[in-house]
């Protein structure tokens, strides 16, 4: 495989070389003036460029634009790289066709990774157009095996692109992924996924937004419970260049200009701070948003979808989420039943995860003992397929055989119980505050203990105002102040 090196500095240009012939092994053109390599390539075709992005003459979006436009650039990936660390360049970068951008000094490690990525992308989707061509030549006399070779590399390209490998195999989970495949038809649908943790949410997420066919649009991802309150809406929305203290010039684009024409994921939303809820109402109908300090309307064409393993209409009762918007996201509603509710899908699931787990770990195992599938099918699984997985992964670790036995996976009980002590939040007493860099005020800080109180007493405001010696309507205050 050839490389087309092109950076305008020579000492940086010199070193990857470097690297790249002397350790990786690969044969490397270099330039330092963009315009000369563009004509190296077009008559070379190299199958990876790696340009700098500020370079005189001609940029390298500029350069990855006229190689993305010319005639089977498909089968050219171009990695982009910046001593600047500009999120507006590295966006507009992915957005042109960039495969990924690295940013100045170059980790060697990553470069290397970001390379052997681009390898195994382009050696796929060769072999997979060369396929598609021979199958609709072929198509009356197309032979299984054929169709299986096709199926796997459509298989192969979805991991490289991110929505993994998913099991569905009882009748009820077939209705879940029909339905979540028909909510890909039609992208003005907002999609409410819900199931207990480690259900597979985030996968039929993914599903949503990808499809059968691989779609390439972005897909946004943004943990609602692991931002704070204070920060929340800038991460959301974006900010306009000194619109707050300790902002950036500049300002910054958020998770929804991001996912411009593709979805954003907005996981677990239930904990989404409750005076935000209203403007993302908004954002859903008017299909419009202003970042943080700006006056500049900004129309989305993005697709929304949440989850949450939390009681909304136990929430909305108790005033911690609001019911309009809860009827707006549940316009397309999938819920995922937890594992023990579909004993029927445990083995096959287990099964996949065995050999999944054999190949990559170099184990021997092929199939599970009927006294393996007996303990794992009675068992209730608290934390769900995620648990089941990681009951796989470490029996492939710790042992080495054909066959999955009960001895095997003897620690299940002490892995359920981890998993019950998490889910079930065994120590209410006790709970975790993140306290940011750059602060937090004291509103947020007793906003938190009483969702936290409201979940230990099971959402009675009375026990909780007891609980601090505040009246209730007190309560309803703080957790809208914020």
């Amino acid at each position: 495989m050839k490389i087309l090196l092109v950076d305008d500095e020579d000492l940086s240009r010199k070193a990857i070389h470097n690297f790249l012939t002397n350790y990786l092994g690969f044969d490397v053109d270099q330039f330092h003036d963009p315009r000369i390599a563009l004509e190296h390539w077009q008559k070379n075709r190299h199958q990876i460029v790696i340009s700098d992005i500020k370079m005189p003459g001609m940029t390298g979006l500029e350069l990855l634009k006229e190689i993305k436009s010319s005639v089977n650039s498909e089968y050219t990936d171009v990695i982009l790289i910046t001593g600047h660390a500009d999120l507006h360049s590295s966006i507009q970068a992915l957005r042109s066709g960039a495969w990924d951008y690295l940013i100045k000094p170059i980790d060697v490690e990553e470069l290397a990774t970001v390379i052997s990525k681009a390898q195994e992308h382009l050696s796929l989707l060769k072999e997979n157009n060369e396929l598609k061509n021979e199958f609709d030549e072929q198509l009356t006399a197309s032979t299984e095996e054929i169709q299986k070779k096709y199926k796997k590399l459509s298989s192969a390209y979805s991991e490289i692109v991110g929505i993994g490998k998913i099991g569905v195999f009882s009748d009820n989970m077939k209705k879940i992924k029909d339905l979540a495949l028909r909510f890909h038809q039609d992208r003005s649908i907002p999609v409410l996924i819900t199931g207990e943790t480690g259900t597979g949410k985030e996968i039929f997420a993914r599903m949503i937004h990808y499809g059968e066919d691989v779609d390439t649009t972005p897909f946004v991802t943004i943990n609602c419970s692991s931002i704070t309150s204070s920060l929340f809406e800038s991460e959301l929305f974006g900010y306009e260049g000194g619109s707050f203290t300790g902002s950036k010039k500049t300002g910054t684009i958020g998770k929804l200009e991001m996912a411009q024409g593709g979805t954003i994921f907005l996981d677990e939303i239930g904990d989404m701070p409750l005076h935000l809820q209203p403007k993302l109402l908004r954002v859903i109908q008017l299909k419009e948003m202003y970042r943080v300090g700006g006056v500049k309307k900004i129309d989305l064409d993005v697709r929304f979808i949440c989850a949450t393993n939390r009681d909304i209409p136990k929430m909305i009762a108790d005033g911690l989420f609001r019911k309009d918007l809860f009827y707006r996201l549940n316009a397309g509603s999938l819920h995922i039943p937890a594992l023990k509710d579909r004993k029927e899908d445990i083995t096959p699931l287990a099964q996949m995860f065995l050999r999944n787990y054999s190949d990559v770990k170099k184990r021997r195992f092929k199939l599970i003992s009927k006294a393996a599938m007996t303990l794992l099918e009675s068992y209730d699984w608290p934390g769900n397929v995620r648990e089941l997985q990681n009951t796989i992964e470490r029996a492939t670790v710790l042992y080495d055989d054909i066959e999955l036995k009960a001895v095997h996976i003897d620690f299940l009980g002490e892995i359920g119980d981890e998993y019950a002590a998490f889910n079930k939040n065994q120590n209410p007493n006790s709970m975790l505050i993140d306290l940011p860099e750059d602060g937090i005020s004291l509103e947020e800080i007793e906003q938190e203990i009483i969702k936290h109180l409201l979940k230990k007493f099971d959402g009675n405001k009375s026990k909780v105002s007891e609980y601090l010696n505040i009246s209730r309507n007190t309560i309803r205050r703080k957790l809208n102040e914020v």
